[in-house]
């Protein structure tokens, strides 16, 4: 019979997170954490240094992009120190208070990372479809509201899933088969009904996942058809490589929260749910700024011109 467990400040869960695998499998994993979270960190921070020192991508567009890399560089602090810890942490403990933050913080982030890929479709359509209209529709006081909008209801979310999930009681010696604290691997070692948890989760993956694909859709079709229907070759190639890397970011992101929070019927299996979270969690905010900064000749161009003056301070 398993043993209950009162959720408070004295509660500690064990993060298994890789001790399953190999030495050799947990260095490989290590090294690969260690890297992706340190270029997640300069990339994602250079896109913002870059976007507000540089007068020509003051615009909407690269607006959104340096708030979708500060959700970036939130979400993958809040899992991946943790989990670089636990390759040499003996206990591989965490707090209840950690625990609980930790997640709030990260499904606030995810929550908002939907939310900004969303609104970032829809200045795209905008632009491509209706640019007659898209100085007087999309300002920056218009950004600046839907930005605090979207932290605020991203936010929310997080404290109430959290609250949620915290106040269940938790079983045995409170083991993760997880590197973080996450739903699925969270809901697996409770007591008890978990069953408002698990309504709350499908409410807002519907909400924060099936809604925003589905908007995202509907944009690019109208976008591709303007696409097409332009009778210049260099107006095709800007608008193409200006949502190319929008639409890319939008596959890998929405894929993968698809595949991890929309397993109807599906138990949680470790092992599945690890490889896909490493996508998400990690992966995507290490290559989301390689996709909007390769991809961009305005931000590469501005990269370039900040290296310049760098270079000419320090001479």
């Amino acid at each position: 019979m398993k043993r209950r467990q009162t959720p408070g400040n004295g509660t500690v869960f064990f993060l298994l997170a890789f001790s399953d695998l190999s030495l050799v499998a947990q260095t490989s994993l290590f090294v690969f954490f260690l890297l992706s979270y340190l270029l997640s960190v300069i990339g994602n921070g250079l896109i913002i240094l870059v976007v507000m020192f540089s007068p020509r991508l003051h615009s909407p567009m690269y607006f959104f992009l340096t708030v979708l890399s500060f959700t970036e560089l939130l979400s993958i602090s809040s899992t991946a120190p943790k989990a670089l810890q636990s390759f040499f942490q003996v206990g591989k403990t965490i707090s209840f208070i950690g625990c609980a933050t930790q997640f709030s913080v990260f499904t606030a982030s995810a929550t908002c990372e939907c939310a900004l890929l969303t609104v970032m479709a829809y200045d795209r359509y905008m632009a491509i479809c209706q640019p007659l209209r898209y100085m007087s529709v999309i300002t920056m006081t218009v950004c600046w509201k839907m930005t605090i909008f979207t932290l605020i209801v991203a936010f929310g979310n997080g404290v109430t899933a959290a609250s949620l999930l915290f106040s269940l009681s938790y079983c045995d010696s409170n083991l993760i088969a997880h590197f973080f604290c996450d739903t699925l691997p969270m809901i697996s070692v409770a007591c008890g009904n978990t069953i408002s948890i698990e309504i709350y989760q499908l409410i807002m993956s519907v909400i924060g996942i099936i809604f925003p694909s589905t908007l995202i859709i509907c944009s690019y079709v109208k976008i591709l058809t303007s696409i097409f229907l332009l009778h210049s070759t260099d107006s095709r190639h800007k608008a193409f490589s200006t949502c190319g890397s929008h639409l890319l970011s939008v596959i890998i992101f929405f894929g993968s929260a698809m595949f991890a929070h929309l397993r109807f019927g599906n138990p949680f299996s470790s092992y599945e749910d690890r490889i896909v979270s490493l996508s998400y969690c990690v992966i995507i905010p290490t290559i989301n700024p390689l996709i909007y900064s390769l991809k961009n000749n305005e931000m590469k161009e501005a990269i370039r011109k900040l290296n310049l003056k760098i270079v000419a301070v320090h001479m």
